[in-house]
């Protein structure tokens, strides 16, 4: 060896234990400890994709167009109103009454709620008019007694 030359070093550093640490903690240990750092992103990691979602996205485009929900009809949404109005029940009180949310009572009046027949059954109960069948907007009686069994 002559007298001027230095001859390069290499300093091996530990790289820091990974128990329990998200990877964002070890990173941020190894560039503290002057560890030289290298990270790739790939890409559509860590991501449930398929590689046909553009065939079936444009698919599912053309089925929402087609498909709706059915919504509630105009003419049970005025009787509503008006059995609600008859028993002097706001929307609010008559929500109250059956359990619902205010908002459920405004959509159904307006014709925009999605029918919902145990709602449809509670309101009937409530404003005491049939909201299904033929007989829409006849008075809802209510069930016959049942007959008490006979003893011989």
């Amino acid at each position: 060896m002559s007298g001027n030359q230095w001859e390069p070093v290499i300093i091996k550093k530990k790289m820091p234990s990974t128990s329990g640490k998200s990877a964002d903690q070890v990173i941020n240990a190894a560039r503290r400890q002057g560890v030289a750092v290298e990270t790739q992103t790939k890409y559509g990691a860590a991501s449930n994709k398929h590689a046909v979602t553009t065939l079936n996205t444009a698919k599912l485009d053309q089925e929402s167009e087609e498909l709706k929900h059915a919504s509630l009809s105009l003419d049970v949404g005025k009787l509503i109103q008006k059995g609600r109005q008859d028993k002097g029940f706001t929307q609010k009180e008559l929500a109250t009454k059956i359990n619902e949310k205010p908002q459920v009572i405004t959509d159904y009046e307006a014709g925009r709620g999605i029918p919902n027949q145990m709602i449809l059954g509670k309101i009937e109960r409530a404003i005491g008019i049939k909201l299904r069948g033929k007989d829409k907007g006849a008075p809802l009686e209510p069930p016959a007694p049942k007959a008490a069994a006979v003893k011989k």
